[in-house]
């Protein structure tokens, strides 16, 4: 894959991951609630959870970006951290941050 098509899907996944983080988190609502009633209290410490749950999942993500950009910087980026086999475009395209070709993967 060539590197500047590569770097702009990096980019963009870093973007997608990074506005979604920044969305994360409980929000309040503005809606009086009684703070003693169970239900509220299990309500919102469900969506924290939640919410702590994605963002545990987009730092993941992000941190694969990282990898892969190390890997452009380094030449590697395209090519199986396992076996060093080229990854195809195509797999590139639709996850930029692919590690390991799709057979690797399944297994």
């Amino acid at each position: 894959m060539d590197p500047e098509r590569a770097r702009e899907l990096l980019t963009a996944e870093r973007r997608r991951i990074e506005r979604a983080l920044s969305r994360r988190g409980h929000e309040d609502t503005g809606e009086e609630t009684d703070e003693d009633d169970p239900v509220n209290l299990a309500a919102d410490l469900y969506q924290d959870e939640f919410d702590e749950g994605l963002s545990d999942d987009l730092r993941e993500e992000l941190a694969a970006v990282e990898r892969a950009e190390a890997r452009l910087a380094a030449g590697t980026y395209g090519l199986s951290v396992e076996s060093g086999t080229p990854i195809p475009d195509e797999r590139l395209e639709a996850v930029p941050t692919a590690e390991r070709t799709a057979e690797e993967e399944a297994r």
